[in-house]
């Protein structure tokens, strides 16, 4: 009888295992540094100051997006992700975009200043805030610098090496926290969030090259690497510029129909539930992004499903106790953070907790892209595009702002339908497992009402 090799399996298992220890470590650190940093900057700076950085922050984002071709997945999915030339063309590529990037923000940085001289904007709105124009400019500068980020990073995520990645980004982090506290201490300024910002980028681009091994990159260009690069990014782009507007789009409309200071209340809200969320996808999608690719390049269907059903228990249980525990204990949560000024944050907190619902599907979008299926999750952006940009003038013109924040809750449900096809198809979806864990909303939510209460009793 032929003997049966598992080494494989076993091995994946294995660095999957040491992988995600190392993400769930950067995930708590991560988070209590950001957290905790927002929470000693919000006392130092008004906030109308986060209301400014939350455009000049979305204008990044939105150029970042708004040009991504997937190098970093493409990476960690291609055969030959391994292969200097393959990288150092990703790396060219990457640079040129960087400058493009941040030539780009220079001329919005310009037209807001020349609208503002007009009086484009509402009076008293985000957009009409005169330090815009100066942050959205300094900020680009970033662009530059994570152009020259190395692959050795995304080549360590691919190969589950994740201490040193994780130790860079802790590292990064702590610049930036240091930095944006003591430039916040002595000047009061929003400054203090904009240069902050730009020192943690560079010590995260310098890290990467320095701190990881493997061969240094340099300035190549091969076309069977482009021609890999651009047919892999094709759908990649096309999902990350509808799904930017999509992700951003709730900020760019409230930025003209918020003054700076509702818009910096609004964006604690975001900050403490992106914080949750991106965390939860950091992690999960570290780990679960190069299992599902080596299982996927391998051709086994069963063990990739396998592997999806595993993390999907999870994935779900942890975003949906998080769901059910801040729709009930979002108010406390913000009351015992910062002070009366942000007081609404809990409200719109509890609110936009509705989207974790949906957020845990997103897992799906990573077998998607091991598979090469990302037209699906260009679709999926789409379908989110269409939603959002639909609701928001719908629910402004309606109600208002209080009414267009239950829009960014719920935009992302019409993809559902989305999902159950693609993943039917795949045979990835169970209807009785989906049913099973969605009593863990209300387990959170007692759980949550149990908290506040003794919050209150206290």
């Amino acid at each position: 009888m032929p003997s049966i090799d598992v080494s494989a399996p076993v091995s994946l298992k294995r660095r999957a295992i040491w992988a995600g220890a190392w993400n769930v470590l950067s995930l708590v650190l991560s988070q209590v540094l950001r957290l905790g940093g927002n929470l000693i900057i919000a006392r130092l700076l008004v906030p109308e100051m986060f209301g400014v950085m939350v455009i000049a922050t979305t204008v990044s984002v939105l150029l970042h997006l708004l040009s991504d071709v997937g190098l970093r997945q493409n990476i960690i999915q291609s055969r030959r992700g391994d292969d200097p030339l393959f990288l150092n063309t990703a790396w060219t590529v990457q640079i040129i975009r960087g400058f493009v990037l941040f030539s780009l923000t220079l001329l919005l940085a310009i037209a807001s200043w020349l609208a503002q001289l007009a009086n484009l904007w509402p009076a008293g709105s985000t957009y009409a805030a005169p330090e815009l124009p100066l942050v959205l400019a300094i900020t680009g500068i970033s662009a530059i610098i994570f152009g020259f980020q190395s692959t050795k990073i995304d080549v360590a995520v691919r190969t589950f090496q994740q201490k040193r990645v994780v130790l860079i980004d802790l590292t990064s982090q702590v610049v930036g926290l240091v930095v944006m506290l003591l430039i916040g201490y002595f000047t009061r300024s929003i400054w203090s969030l904009v240069i902050a910002s730009v020192l943690a980028s560079l010590a995260s681009t310098v890290l990467g090259h320095v701190a990881l091994q493997g061969p240094r990159n340099r300035l190549q260009w091969d076309r069977s690497a482009l021609t890999e690069l651009v047919n892999f990014g094709r759908w990649i782009l096309v999902s990350s510029v509808v799904g930017v507007l999509a992700m951003y789009g709730d900020r760019i409309w409230f930025g003209a129909s918020m003054t700076a200071a509702q818009l910096g209340v609004y964006s604690i809200a975001v900050l403490i539930l992106g914080s949750i969320q991106t965390g939860l996808m950091k992690l999960f999608g570290a780990v679960a992004l190069p299992a599902f690719s080596e299982a996927a390049r391998e051709g086994d269907s069963e063990r990739l499903k396998a592997l999806y059903m595993r993390f999907k228990l999870l994935v779900d249980l942890v975003s949906l106790f998080a769901c059910g525990v801040l729709l009930t204990a979002s108010p406390m949560l913000i009351g015992w953070m910062y002070d009366e000024r942000y007081a609404d944050a809990g409200t719109i907190l509890a609110i936009l907790s509705l989207s974790f619902l949906v957020l845990r599907y997103t897992l799906a979008h990573q077998v998607w892209l091991a598979m090469g299926l990302t037209k699906y999750q260009a679709i999926d952006n789409i379908i989110r595009l269409v939603s959002l940009w639909g609701l928001l003038p719908l629910l402004l013109a309606i109600g208002g702002v209080n009414y267009a924040i239950w829009g960014v809750a719920l935009h992302t449900f019409p993809t559902l339908v989305l999902i159950v096809y693609v993943n039917r198809k795949l045979g990835i979806f169970d209807l009785k497992r989906e049913l099973a864990v969605l009593p863990i909303v209300a387990v959170g939510a007692l759980c949550g009402a149990l908290a506040t209460s003794f919050f209150n009793w206290l």
